[in-house]
């Protein structure tokens, strides 16, 4: 038992050495290889796959969260005679956690087993393999514009799901429970200042790089056949998931305490 314990640990930290050594790599590429990865038919077509495509079911799913949300808080919110509250509390909890969150679970799921898939198709396949006899690194040509799309179109996909999110809340709030919608849009702008959306947005950069170099790390690392594709898909799938929950933890501490600099000292009131 003890053996296959060390065993276990020895191969995990291993994989992890190699995760980092790919990191580096991919890093070194995006900073110094430019020329290598951004010409348009090659970076051009991840960004239209990872942001333009994934619009639609990011902004869907941001507008019925937002309507869920209001729609559950109403009669807590109520019940203290704080109705024309709610839309702040709402907005705020979208702007700052759930909007950046959702557009990167939906990242993970949708862009970034696609990715794991296709790498590891190509891995599978020995197209790497040909990659490299041929002098064309596989980190400079495939890995390098994926990551950099993952991260740059995911704070559109976040701001997209933020409108939705706000919108949502504003037709449950104001169409069926008869708040005010000036009501609705001043305790909104009380909540929630310019770091609250900076907040969110630094976030989804993160997320966005994690879910990039896992989901290409998976890939170039999977198992033979098809069902070590299939493995390294669920795998990818579950440690972007775990890393965007871990990188929140951290983040959401860190800016906080960033903004609470900032106010000098001095708690947020809201009016």
């Amino acid at each position: 038992m003890f053996d296959r314990l060390g065993a276990s640990i020895i191969a995990k930290l291993d994989a992890f050495g190699d995760f980092v050594i790919f990191v580096a790599a991919t890093a070194h590429t995006i900073l110094f290889g430019m020329r290598s990865w951004v010409q348009w038919p090659r970076f051009g077509r991840q960004l239209y796959f990872v942001g333009s495509t994934s619009i639609p079911v990011v902004a869907l799913t941001g507008l019925f969260i937002g309507a869920i949300l209001a729609i559950e808080g109403f009669d807590q919110f109520a019940s203290f005679g704080m109705e024309k509250r709610l839309g702040g509390v709402v907005n705020i909890s979208i702007v700052k956690q759930i909007g950046p969150v959702l557009a990167a679970v939906m990242l993970a799921g949708r862009v970034g087993c696609s990715l794991t898939a296709e790498l590891g198709s190509m891995r599978v396949t020995d197209q790497l393999d040909a990659m490299r006899v041929l002098a064309a690194d596989p980190v400079r040509v495939l890995a390098a514009p994926r990551v950099v799309a993952c991260t740059v179109m995911i704070p559109v996909l976040t701001v997209a799901s933020n409108l939705c999110g706000v919108l949502g809340g504003w037709l449950i709030v104001v169409f069926m429970h008869g708040v005010s919608s000036d009501d609705y849009w001043h305790f909104t702008e009380a909540f929630i200042g310019w770091f609250d959306v900076f907040n969110g947005l630094v976030k989804s950069v993160f997320f966005g790089a994690a879910i990039g170099l896992i989901a290409c790390y998976k890939g170039f690392t999977c198992g033979r056949g098809a069902q070590g594709v299939g493995k390294a898909t669920t795998e990818a799938f579950v440690t972007s998931f775990v890393a965007i929950v871990i990188i929140n933890l951290v983040l959401a501490k860190l800016l906080n305490d960033i903004d609470f600099f900032l106010r000098g000292g001095e708690l947020r009131s809201f009016g």
